[in-house]
């Protein structure tokens, strides 16, 4: 089966799936269903895969690929967030929390009430987002070369926050730029062991701007967590709110996007957490050393049951954090 945005493979054993939520098309690759003796859902077994921005499901096809090959039973499920991929483009909240609120309501159209969320890049930022704004459907969280973390970021990024980016990128586009991106993007075979996995990935994503649907969700996305100075959302103080989650956070030692001190941090701020360093991977460690990530993230799910977060237990966190000076 072919990804019809990126001419991609969808990994053996997953299929191409396609919902309408609330009016808009959400294309995503599906594993297939775990569900219990009965044929019902098993909240326990369900993990949501986010990508980054100008990315798509296409992105998680390595790990999906190894997965399959330890005959791994959970449920994968991997979106196409709005604006990217096969999914609509509409004039739409492209901020973390809408984004977080189209994972909730894809979810529960599945029959799921809660799952493990795994988000790399920007979808980091959405599954913190996820796991700050629907506690009680989050069982546990897996940070992948993550935003929201600390203020820096590439400046290729922050250069799309600029004033005139929308008039700047459709030139780009239209220059021998995209078309070495979407060489990149298409080389899988001929430059294997020349190019990493990362690059290729990131040639897929500039390529993907070539479309002015998507460079318009792109530059709507970017601003909505980035400005001229860096990223402009953040985690950091609110991280312990998720103390009773099983945390991993993942990363690539060569990361030139994200800092690894931001990965490095976020684990020493959450007691309990764990760190997964991948010696030599870039921006996309689970396209780099899809085996390696998918040992990890399956001893990470062995070691940590998926959790059931209480809801009023979160919020007393949430007032613990508050400071209600009347005397102003």
């Amino acid at each position: 089966m072919t990804d019809h945005a990126s001419g991609a493979a969808t990994p053996r054993h997953t299929r191409r799936r396609h919902a309408t939520l609330h009016g808009d098309h959400v294309a995503f690759w599906d594993s297939g269903p775990a569900t219990d003796g009965s044929g019902e859902p098993r909240d326990d077994e369900l993990v949501l895969l986010v990508h980054g921005i100008a990315g798509s499901a296409h992105t998680w096809s390595p790990l999906l690929a190894a997965l399959a090959r330890r005959h791994e039973t959970r449920r994968y499920v991997a979106p196409d967030l709005l604006g990217h991929g096969s999914s609509s483009a509409p004039w739409a909240d492209y901020s973390l929390g809408g984004y977080a609120t189209g994972l909730r309501d894809l979810m529960v159209s599945l029959g799921y009430r809660r799952a493990t969320v795994v988000g790399h890049s920007l979808g980091g930022g959405v599954a913190q987002q996820f796991a700050f704004q629907f506690p009680q459907h989050t069982s546990r969280l897996v940070l992948i070369d993550s935003g929201g973390l600390g203020r820096e970021v590439s400046p290729v990024l922050r250069a799309a926050t600029l004033p005139a980016a929308e008039w700047v990128l459709p030139v780009i586009a239209g220059t021998g730029v995209v078309r070495a991106a979407e060489w990149l993007a298409s080389g899988a075979r001929r430059l294997s062991g020349v190019v990493s996995p990362s690059t290729r990935e990131s040639g897929r994503a500039w390529a993907s701007l070539a479309d002015p649907v998507h460079r318009r969700a792109f530059v709507h996305t970017a601003r909505s967590v980035i400005d001229s100075g860096g990223q402009r959302v953040r985690a950091i103080e609110r991280l312990d709110l998720a103390a009773d989650l099983p945390l991993l956070v993942a990363w690539g030692t060569a990361d030139t996007m994200i800092p690894i001190e931001h990965g490095r941090r976020a684990h020493e701020l959450v007691a309990g957490s764990e760190l997964a360093l991948f010696e030599g991977a870039g921006h996309f460690p689970h396209c780099d050393e899809p085996d390696a990530f998918a040992e990890r993230l399956l001893r990470f799910f062995d070691d940590h049951p998926p959790v059931a977060l209480d809801p009023a237990d979160f919020a007393d966190r949430i007032v613990s954090h508050a400071d209600l000076d009347e005397s102003r």
